[in-house]
């Protein structure tokens, strides 16, 4: 069955719904993020980032798309709306971090970690923003030694770095000095890699990391360690 499409009221292009942000009106009118599609009514998708979003809305693009997707009703548009679709897009990220981690579908531990990659049971690993480059290096070694992700001839394959430091990501998961996470399941790391690309396609791939990590290239595949 054929993934669900929306066109984005900027762009005009259309794309699978999981890869838009919808924007739905509340009670009084105002415009609001609903990254998790849920809200009732009508709503608005948008498949632009934050720079481009801010730009229609300065020069009066946004108002005129959101007039011809709620057919007229009135729109209010808060001045920090791309702040909150940054926000809510991260606590979604967040929170299915936090769900894996319940669900037993995620390691954390750098040891556990390397473990796992070499005997080729990790389908995506991640790294803090702010974990060591020797950490990092260590461990994207071990996943290719255990032969994932496969990656296109003449690419290394590496974890993803993330825009979220250890701090963060140990709240996330109710753990202690959480630098690396390693997704052990193969749908838990498509649902976890799908909510950190829809939130690093808003904001930039390097918002957010340290100037030591921010250079680091992407995995290229569902499979990403982490120490």
């Amino acid at each position: 069955m054929s993934e669900p499409e929306r066109t984005c009221i900027l762009s005009r292009e259309t794309r699978p719904r999981e890869g838009l942000i919808r924007l739905a009106l509340s009670p009084n009118g105002e415009l609001l993020p609903d990254v998790r599609a849920k809200a009732p009514g009508r709503g608005a998708w948008i498949g632009v980032d934050r720079h481009t979003l801010e730009e229609a809305q300065a020069k009066g693009r946004l108002k005129g798309a959101l007039a011809r997707a709620f057919k007229g009703a009135p729109v209010r548009v808060p001045d920090d709306l791309s702040a909150r679709i940054e926000a809510a897009l991260r606590q979604a990220a967040l929170d299915r971090l936090g769900l894996e981690a319940r669900a037993g579908t995620l390691l954390t531990g750098s040891e556990k970690i390397e473990a796992a990659c070499r005997k080729g049971e990790v389908r995506l690993l991640l790294h803090a923003a702010d974990a060591g480059g020797d950490g990092n290096r260590k461990l994207d070694q071990a996943w290719r030694v255990g032969g994932g992700p496969s990656t296109s001839p003449g690419t290394e394959a590496q974890g993803l770095v993330i825009p979220l430091q250890r701090a963060i990501l140990s709240l996330a998961l109710g753990r202690q000095n959480v630098v690396h996470i390693a997704l052990i399941d193969r749908g838990a790391a498509a649902r976890v890699r799908q909510a950190l690309d829809r939130w690093r396609a808003f904001i930039g791939p390097d918002s957010g990391l340290s100037a030591a990590t921010a250079g680091t290239p992407d995995a290229s595949a569902v499979d990403v360690n982490e120490g």
